[in-house]
């Protein structure tokens, strides 16, 4: 993994101000998408997602923590920096998962199961840039590694 980058002076308040924006969008989204039996689906869709994929790809452990299913030991290209959450489940390669992390991984499953099936385009539509992604800002830029501890 590479080393955690040294992030801008203000990113903070950046980030306070990208999830407050982000809140005010969320009440666009029809009441019955969020936290319902239609999100559960959706949720359960990308935890199904997850398991095929994990299974495919997967030449470690998998193993059950903080309410996830990690799959370990997938190709670098099969998933995202340090790894992904689909549903409920965490790809990643073989490297060691600190409790931060999981803590971390453990928000985006929560996101998951708010979102459903809506969690990967409202992610894409975030962006790839971990300091102005509201759902990497509230999953924990320092539990995420995108900055260092105490920044």
């Amino acid at each position: 993994m590479s080393p955690i980058p040294t992030p801008p002076a203000d990113w903070r308040e950046t980030a306070d101000r990208v999830v407050t924006r982000a809140q005010r969008w969320d009440r666009w989204i029809p009441a019955f998408l969020l936290d319902s039996p239609v999100s559960r689906l959706g949720y359960l869709w990308g935890t199904a997602i997850g398991w095929i994929w994990g299974g495919l790809w997967s030449t470690g452990r998998v193993e059950r923590r903080g309410g996830l299913w990690i799959f370990r030991g997938m190709p670098p290209w099969t998933y995202g920096r340090g790894g992904v959450c689909v549903g409920g489940c965490f790809l990643t390669g073989s490297g060691r998962i600190p409790a931060s992390l999981i803590a971390h991984e453990a928000v985006h499953k929560r996101q998951w199961q708010r979102y459903g099936a809506l969690m990967p385009v409202l992610y894409l539509l975030a962006g790839r840039n971990a300091l102005t992604n509201r759902f990497e800002i509230e999953a924990g830029l320092e539990d995420g590694r995108y900055v260092p501890r105490g920044a």
